[in-house]
């Protein structure tokens, strides 16, 4: 070898090696291309999914754009750490981002044809997810992959191996909507990463290179294949026997999938009123620097007053009720036709179907457009069945079967906190996306309303619950200046029966409604509206002595507010559903309590207590007792507005006040009788059905909703005169209200 070589080897090695210190010094200094500073791999951003979080620390629901929670590292159990490192980086502990000996094999394989595995390590793998790569030609990659070399060796510095792993585990994409194994986790086996079993792991870190093709719900065979490589090296480097790989191998990949949409999981109705209520406080709260938090990528974390498995009894109770009461009305209609009588009104639904506006749109005159929607096509309709079912019928019948579909509202809330504990808003989001609950959804309350008149008799006139009061028609004059009315009005009693007379408690039990129009004729609707609204509704109330008999429309979401001052002792409290909201750092953003006032005294509210008893123990709520063996302590107040349309049940106990209503979305699709159409009969069993399911899981909410508590009477002596014996120097009669569950 001549020295002239010698030389020129030395010369052109010492070059090339100058050359690659100055292109990755280059390649460092973002000067051939963009590179990540330390403070951006100090924050890296992605987007993450805002959490909905229950009072008992269950996710209940995520918005996002890419569905992604973050975990640390000590939220991985040992399962899923070993199947990592086992089929992707077994020295991750060892080396600094690059890991030469593994790059050193894969050069070999590529030399031998034999290959044995990739280079890159779990460093170089988040990198890449962090700084995703766009379409390169093979140069453009190249330079790429060193950069990505570079920034691994830049994250190294910056993280502990524990982060980066965390890091990596947040930052891999899934199928199905899911980014990050928290997502994952939930959504195929429905748990937390660290109860994931070791199969479970294997199957979640074999999606990892890649996730459509390795899908076990939609490539069950492949993802057995991919499971069962990660088990296989798992036992490579001995993070679990043979005899464990070997049963495991045989095991079928067991999902627990939950499509992670906005549509499914529990509160849908609930999670669509918080997402709107969210964008209104994000538009109001603005960040440091001025912009706006984006609850689709900011990964906030909504700290609600939900509680998940009261939500879940809510919504079995209103299930299982619903289905029978579907069935029945359903039977109910089967020869007739609940249109018949409504013309101008079906053809303005009709017409605004989606169906036929797309045919009216493509030209179709009336006549095909109705050849069109009679025509039985397949569809999937909704059905108390599962949830929904396929089958055959025309387009016409599918808006008829889903108009005659009854709807439920229901909302639980403690009184003395405000907080909400369930909201059903509706029976299945996917079909019916009207909110019941909403503050804004308003039906006509019916007999509910009743108690606020009585109220203000009790606070006003000092009545007791014995007071006794003529059975006979009350009549509104049109020239009395305290009613403003255009003409007379004698509003009757449901039965038409009348004579003798009642004490307030009988009345009210047996919702008399000559007894309510005699006290409004006493106290004025104006009385009675400035009541109510202290009590919380802010509704608009007519001032018209009708009002008295529930003429007024309120939503149930006031409605529940309003009855949470009779078990409150007279403090009205507002509901709230969120106590805190933080951003994805953890830190506070802004703390909630509820707003309260005294509506009332504590003495007018304990004799409407003790009136309010008695409806359910003698009353039109009375099957609360006999059928449904609820026999702790229960006020309530049943309502059916006129016609039917509308059925409600307002109950509360000590610690919890419910409403539930019930009725179609067209309130001239009803029941056209009593016997099935009243508030006792529609909404008071979902109410019984939900406390039973509470009641029955005494162990987890004992401390909080416990039926042996009663409600409190005030310090010191009534004023008012509870023992009707005694009423009246003893002469009164016994109040043993006769059962009449009619209105």
């Amino acid at each position: 070898m001549s020295v002239r070589f010698f030389i020129a080897f030395w010369v052109a090695f010492f070059i090339s090696i100058l050359f690659t210190v100055f292109l990755f010094y280059q390649l460092a200094e973002g000067n051939l291309g963009y590179m990540p500073g330390f403070a951006e791999l100090e924050n890296p951003k992605s987007s993450l999914a805002t959490e909905v979080i229950s009072t008992d620390r269950e996710v209940i629901g995520r918005y996002y754009i890419e569905n992604r929670s973050n975990i640390t590292y000590d939220d991985l159990n040992d399962n899923l750490r070993n199947a990592l490192l086992a089929t992707e980086d077994i020295r991750f502990f060892q080396h600094t981002g690059v890991d030469l000996r593994a790059l050193i094999r894969v050069v070999k394989g590529v030399a031998t044809g034999n290959s044995q595995g990739g280079g890159s390590t779990v460093t170089q793998q988040l990198a890449k997810n962090l700084f995703p790569r766009e379409r390169l030609n093979k140069l453009e990659l190249v330079f790429r992959k060193l950069k990505e070399w570079i920034i691994a060796v830049k994250l190294e510095r910056a993280y502990t191996k524990q982060e980066i792993m965390a890091m990596y585990f947040n930052t891999v994409p899934f199928s199905d909507n899911a980014y990050g194994v928290k997502s994952a986790a939930y959504v195929y086996f429905g748990k937390q990463v660290d109860s994931l079993k070791v199969e479970e792991a294997a199957v979640l870190v074999g999606m990892l290179k890649a996730p459509s093709t390795y899908n076990p719900r939609t490539r069950t065979e492949n993802a057995t294949k991919r499971r069962n490589v990660v088990l296989d090296q798992m036992y490579r480097y001995k993070f679990i026997t043979k005899a464990e790989r070997d049963s495991l191998f045989k095991l079928p990949i067991k999902l627990n999938f939950h499509p992670d949409t906005h549509a499914e999981g529990i509160a849908p109705y609930f999670r669509e009123h918080l997402r709107l209520w969210l964008k209104d406080w994000c538009d109001k709260n603005p960040k440091p620097d001025g912009s706006k938090y984006n609850i689709y990528k900011d990964g906030l974390r909504i700290y609600t007053t939900i509680d998940s498995r009261l939500q879940r009894y809510a919504e079995e109770a209103q299930r299982e009720h619903l289905s029978y009461m579907q069935s029945v009305f359903f039977n109910y209609w089967k020869t007739r036709d609940p249109w018949k009588d409504f013309p101008t009104e079906w053809k303005a639904i009709y017409t605004h179907a989606p169906r036929y506006k797309e045919l009216k749109q493509a030209g179709k005159t009336d006549e095909e457009i109705d050849r069109e929607m009679k025509k039985p096509i397949p569809m999937r309709i909704f059905s108390y069945d599962g949830g929904e079912k396929d089958t055959v019928m025309s387009p016409y019948d599918s808006i008829r079967y889903h108009r005659m579909i009854l709807q439920n509202g229901f909302l639980a809330v403690n009184p003395e906190s405000g907080f909400v504990r369930a909201w059903v808003g509706g029976i299945d989001y996917r079909y019916f996306q009207y909110d019941h609950v909403n503050i804004n959804t308003k039906r006509q309350i019916g007999s509910t309303f009743k108690p606020f008149v009585y109220t203000v008799a009790i606070r006003d006139k000092g009545y007791s619950p014995c007071f006794r009061v003529p059975n006979q028609p009350v009549t509104f004059e049109k020239g009395d200046p305290r009613f403003n009315l255009l003409q007379d009005w004698t509003p009757k009693n449901s039965d038409g029966k009348y004579g003798g007379t009642l004490s307030l408690k009988q009345a009210l039990a047996n919702s008399i409604n000559s007894v309510t129009a005699y006290l409004m004729h006493e106290m004025t609707p104006d009385a009675v509206i400035k009541l109510v609204q202290a009590m919380g509704v802010k509704s608009e109330i007519p001032n018209q002595p009708s009002i008295c008999l529930g003429s007024a429309d309120i939503s149930l979401y006031e409605m529940v507010g309003a009855y949470t001052t009779y078990a409150n002792k007279g403090v009205h409290v507002d509901p709230i559903f969120v106590t805190r909201i933080e951003d994805r750092n953890g830190n506070v953003l802004q703390d909630f309590v509820a707003q309260k006032n005294e509506a009332l005294d504590e003495q007018t509210t304990y004799v409407m207590v003790d009136i309010l008893r008695n409806v359910v123990n003698g009353g039109t709520a009375t099957r609360l007792r006999y059928r449904f063996k609820l026999m702790n302590d229960i006020i309530g107040k049943t309502g059916t507005t006129q016609n039917y349309s509308d059925g409600w049940f307002m109950g509360c106990t000590p610690d919890l006040v419910a409403g539930s209503w019930v009725g179609c979305e067209d309130r001239y699709i009803r029941f056209n009788s009593m016997e099935y159409g009243q508030g006792a009969s529609t909404a008071l069993p979902i109410w019984a059905k939900f406390f039973q399911k509470v009641y029955s899981d005494s162990l987890n909410f004992k401390e909080e909703i416990n039926p042996e508590r009663t409600f409190a009477a005030p310090e010191g002596k009534l004023t008012i005169e509870l023992n009707c014996k005694k009423y009246g120097g003893g002469s009164g009669e016994s109040e043993k209200s006769v059962i009449n569950e009619y209105e």
